[in-house]
């Protein structure tokens, strides 16, 4: 009971949480003591009940993300009409996703518990690595899958087929690279240190010399910027060839003297705002998964000296709920998918997984584009 991590856990001044001479360094173990940067020492200890949240939300989150992915990887391995090139992909995230939650979910559960990092130095860079190394594979799939769907829809006839073996080429390259990136700072280049709500550990990001800050620009121009401009523009260009495509059917369809080449069904809604849709939310979720941890990197080697424990919470929250939607966005969506997790599990399936015209999932599954539609589109 003589470890410093316990003199915030007595006295009168604990009820108000910590008083005037307490901080939220406190109760760090004294091992993890120099790894804390001074520039926490000035604020006083979090209220328990963040903590508490925090490890709630970590936990449903795991949940979700555990058993989303592990449910994409399961079914797309063991349907054979899903095991194509272009969802190794898909599996490829999910597996990507289903590690950052396995790992992290519970170390950092019991840190809220604890209120601080109980695991240790050498726990803390593996920790920060594990997030950083998952979370920069499942950014480049992602980035990897807009470049598929550009080269089948943007390209047509003239792309060059995606093969097993490119598919796997691309997993290893995006893994190389992840872990090129993310074991620098075990190295020396910047370093994983515990967060200002000292339950999470990640890149320092307060530290102002110039061989920390290279770091942060290049990782966050090679793992954020640059997969953010691939998604965008294969996904600006698919939407632009899904768009000609339609308007030269509607061509067609009036110098055949008919109403559409289509359905009634698929009259309902336009292939381009489908697509549109399914876009505009990959785009986003992404945006608003990344950009806040981005941010506060940011912040710390550029910005004023003015950011909370608190704020350090809900970067690593938006980071680490990327990987609960993945599922949704890149599985669900995809109509094979939905017909397998019919048959497999019944019971999770509330709405209609009828199989619509070749065209419809063409655009709902971008990621399986059956043969007539790769010569049209």
């Amino acid at each position: 009971m003589s470890y410093p991590k316990f003199a915030a856990w007595g006295g009168p001044s604990s009820g108000s949480y910590g008083g005037s001479n307490l901080t939220v360094v406190d109760k760090v173990i004294p091992d993890m003591i120099h790894l804390v940067d001074p520039y926490w020492y000035q604020f006083p200890p979090m209220n328990p009940l963040w903590y508490g949240i925090l490890g709630f939300m970590i936990a449903v989150l795991a949940f979700i993300s555990i058993m989303g992915n592990g449910m994409v990887i399961y079914i797309f391995s063991t349907t054979k009409s899903l095991r194509t090139p272009s969802n190794l992909l898909v599996v490829n995230l999910a597996f990507s996703d289903f590690c950052m939650m396995a790992t992290m979910s519970f170390p950092m559960i019991i840190n809220c518990y604890n209120e601080t990092w109980v695991w240790g130095p050498l726990f803390c860079a593996v920790y920060g690595m594990f997030g950083s190394l998952f979370g920069c594979v499942s950014i480049w799939t992602m980035a990897c899958i807009a470049l598929d769907r550009y080269n089948v829809i943007v390209k047509g006839l003239s792309a060059k087929p995606f093969t097993n073996k490119a598919a796997f080429l691309w997993i290893f390259l995006v893994w190389l690279t992840s872990v090129g990136w993310t074991i620098a700072p075990i190295f020396g280049w910047s370093r994983y240190v515990p967060e200002g709500n000292m339950a999470t550990c990640g890149t320092d990001y307060l530290s102002r010399d110039w061989l920390t800050r290279s770091y942060l620009i290049a990782y966050g121009f090679f793992c954020y910027f640059l997969p953010l401009f691939v998604i965008i523009y294969g996904y600006f260009f698919i939407v632009q060839a899904v768009a000609a495509h339609e308007k030269s059917m509607r061509e067609q369809a009036k110098k055949m003297n008919v109403a559409s080449l289509r359905s009634s069904e698929a009259q309902q809604t336009s292939a381009e705002c489908k697509l549109a849709k399914i876009a505009l939310m990959t785009i986003a979720l992404w945006f608003f998964a990344w950009t806040p941890y981005l941010i506060v990197n940011f912040w710390g080697i550029f910005g004023p000296m003015n950011m909370s424990p608190l704020t350090t919470i809900w970067s690593s929250l938006f980071a680490k709920a990327n990987a609960c939607y993945n599922p949704i966005v890149y599985g669900i969506s995809h109509p094979k998918y939905r017909q397998a997790l019919e048959k497999k599990f019944p019971s999770l399936v509330c709405a209609d997984t009828k199989p619509k015209d070749d065209t419809t999932s063409t655009v709902s599954g971008v990621t399986n584009v059956p043969e007539g539609e790769k010569t049209t589109a």
